[in-house]
Parts: C-alpha cells; sequence; structure tokens
C-alpha cells in the first residue's frame, strides 16, 4: 500500500508501508518498463545488485506476466575478490539463486574475479559497453554506497567503468548485519565494482532500499548534499531515478 509518493529533485520516491508492498511495486514498474522497451528494440539489457534488501522486489518480477526474458541480457554490478567459486556469499551465487537459474536469460554476464581482477574488470566493461544499458535495479548501503563505491572510492568522474575497490568497514560489517557472514573478519576487504558513471548512464533506474538500518543514508540520499560522502546522493541528478522505502526506511515517516 502505498504510503506517498513525491520528487526530489530528480527522483520520484514511493513511500509504502510495509517492505512486501515495496517490493511489489518495485517489480511491477520494472516489469512496465522491460515491456514497453521491449516493444520498441530488440534486447534490453539490465543491471541487477545482489543483497537481500532486493529480495522482495525479485520474487515479485519473477512472478510478472507477459515478459519474454529470452529477449532480456543480465549483468551484475559488483563481485568480492577472495572466496571459493562456490562460496554461497558470492553475488554472482546469490543471483543465481535469486534470479539467474529462475528465468529464460538470453544471456547472463558474471563476474569472476579469481583470476586476473584487472583483466577481468577490463573485459567486463567492454561486454557492458557492447551497448546501451536499459535498466539498472540497485540499492543504497548503510554508508550511502552504490555498488561497491564507499565513501572513500567513490568519484562521480571515474574513467572507468569497473574498478578493483577495497571495502572500508561500514561496508563489510553492513555483510555481516545481513547474516551473509558470521564475522567481519570473514568478510572479503576487496572487490570488483561497475563505477558510479557506468551506473548512471543506464536509461532507467530502480533503486529498493528498505529497512530502518538504511534510513539515515536515505535522509543523506535526499536531503543532504551531493557528494561522495554519501555516493547514493548522486541519484537526485539521474533524469529517471525511482527510489522505493518502507515505512523503516523513509526518513519522512
Amino acid at each position: 500500500m502505498l504510503k506517498n509518493s513525491r520528487k526530489v529533485e530528480h527522483i520520484e520516491v514511493q513511500s509504502y508501508l510495509t517492505r512486501r508492498h515495496m517490493g511489489l511495486a518495485a517489480a511491477l514498474e520494472i516489469a512496465q518498463d522491460i515491456r514497453e522497451k521491449i516493444k520498441h528494440q530488440n534486447s534490453v539489457r539490465m543491471i541487477f545488485a545482489a543483497a537481500p534488501s532486493q529480495s522482495d522486489m525479485l520474487k515479485a518480477l519473477i512472478e510478472q506476466p507477459e515478459i519474454d526474458w529470452s529477449r532480456v541480457t543480465a549483468f551484475h554490478m559488483d563481485e568480492y575478490i577472495g572466496l571459493a567459486d562456490d562460496a554461497p556469499q558470492r553475488f554472482a551465487k546469490w543471483l543465481e539463486t535469486h534470479l539467474f537459474e529462475r528465468l529464460p536469460f538470453q544471456q547472463v554476464h558474471r563476474i569472476t574475479p579469481q583470476a586476473d581482477p584487472l583483466e577481468v574488470a577490463s573485459q567486463y566493461a567492454k561486454l557492458l559497453n557492447e551497448n546501451l544499458i536499459d535498466i539498472v535495479c540497485l540499492g543504497i548501503g548503510v554508508n550511502g554506497h552504490l555498488a561497491f563505491n564507499d565513501p572513500p572510492v567513490a568519484d562521480f568522474t571515474d574513467s572507468l567503468d569497473v574498478k578493483l575497490v577495497e571495502l572500508d568497514e561500514v561496508c563489510r560489517q553492513q555483510q555481516v548485519d545481513d547474516q551473509c557472514f558470521e564475522r567481519l573478519d570473514l568478510v572479503p576487504t576487496h572487490a570488483l565494482t561497475l563505477t558510479i558513471p557506468r551506473l548512471l548512464r543506464a536509461d532507467r533506474l530502480f533503486c529498493v532500499v528498505p529497512g530502518a538500518l538504511k534510513r539515515a543514508a536515505v535522509q543523506k540520499t535526499l536531503y543532504g548534499p551531493v557528494s561522495t560522502d554519501c555516493p547514493a546522493s548522486i541519484l537526485r541528478q539521474h533524469p529517471r531515478c525511482t527510489l522505493y522505502l518502507d515505512a523503516e526506511s523513509d526518513p519522512d515517516v
């Protein structure tokens, strides 16, 4: 159930009473955007975040009818370095379980940084740049990060599309708080991530941010200065971004 809708600069903000309502609303609008794009182009290229915050939306998206997923190519936006190939915490593995194995995508491009991370970053950037990215489904971190662009490494004018980063402690602690890892020392210290300029070049951004732990980050995103101190604040400058909140994450509730 929609509680309120408002505009903050360019961002359309939709706030819902529950996380489930928020996820369903986002899925309905993402599905409609996919259908509209497929009417006018041969294929749709999408980037997905891998995080528990996206679970409700992805579950609802999978259930949406009349989407020709065989014309959709999927990417994901970041991946840890140093985990075993079969580690359940790997984002590619998480997306396999929650999305990739459940829909007949045309193609799925996974980030696999086990060999040479810098070479993987370069090759993944080439795949991304083969055509326009139509849709990004993303979230916001507790520290305001987009993908793994934490405040210390975020760059609004980054010349790279995919890069190697060191994760800050707030970001790593979030992975423990999300119950993805048992202890902080088990969370990898480095990752590959799509950069902020790469994400912002997409036609349409759908940003799903539930939970009380994200409330302060949403406050800074909407009402703080546009600064890498809160990387998500740059979303206010994207012409087609919708932010979906629940009652716990909305600072105006």
